[in-house]
């Protein structure tokens, strides 16, 4: 079911031309955005227990992981890591968000482990790409452009968090390099159900598929057939 489903401006947007569906191509990556303890830990500045929506994120990201590799799909991973003291590295990001000291290394905050993967379902393993960002989007920056292109990837399955920061961020940049963004969004979460859901309305409009966990999990584990 389509985010724009249901939705109060759903029949103006579509009346404007918008909300059509992008499709599947048939060499698809998983792409696992910033995945990490401090979304799921009490007492992290980015806990996101406050919303139902995002509690059961891990759980759904979990499944999409089985599902490609059980497909022998690629799967990507984003992981945010500043190095400089003083965040110089962060930029102007750092005037915005100084939650981001979660990722400074050597910070209270990280010493805490809130960088770390969720669990070891949601782990990297030997053949996975794991690329290191500093900024929202996962393209900025960053190899992701070149790790999706050299394994001849034309569609993303996209999840992780915030929906309204880093995973709006990479679908945007992923549609503007040529990918196909799918976003799951049982496996997105953000800080608020209003958030998230007009986020996900937003992208399902006018840059990505918003597509369900099951149809992300049969086009994942039936791998590249026909590709």
């Amino acid at each position: 079911m389509a985010a724009t489903e249901g939705h109060p401006d759903a029949a103006s947007y579509a009346a404007s031309g918008y909300g059509n569906r992008m499709g599947w191509g048939t060499r698809h990556a998983l792409l696992l955005i910033d995945i990490c303890k401090a979304y799921w830990t009490p007492g992290s500045p980015l806990d996101l227990s406050g919303n139902a929506a995002a509690v059961g994120v891990p759980a759904s990201a979990a499944r999409l992981v089985a599902a490609a590799r059980k497909g022998g799909v690629p799967v990507l991973w984003t992981a945010v890591e500043y190095g400089d003291p003083n965040m110089a590295d962060a930029g102007l990001f750092w005037l915005k968000a100084k939650t981001l000291a979660v990722w400074q290394i050597g910070s209270e905050l990280h010493s805490q482990g809130l960088a770390d993967w969720v669990n070891e379902d949601l782990t990297p393993t030997k053949g996975d790409a794991v690329v290191k960002k500093k900024y929202a989007s996962g393209f900025f920056g960053t190899t992701l452009a070149t790790e999706l292109r050299y394994r001849n990837i034309d569609t993303v399955v996209i999840c992780g968090v915030s929906t309204s920061g880093c995973v709006r961020a990479t679908t945007l940049d992923a549609m503007q390099n040529g990918f196909r963004p799918m976003v799951v969004g049982s496996a997105c979460g953000d800080r608020s159900e209003e958030i998230q859901k007009a986020n996900l309305f937003d992208l399902d409009s006018k840059y990505a598929d918003v597509v369900t966990e099951a149809e992300a999990i049969e086009h994942l584990q039936t791998g590249w057939l026909g590709a």
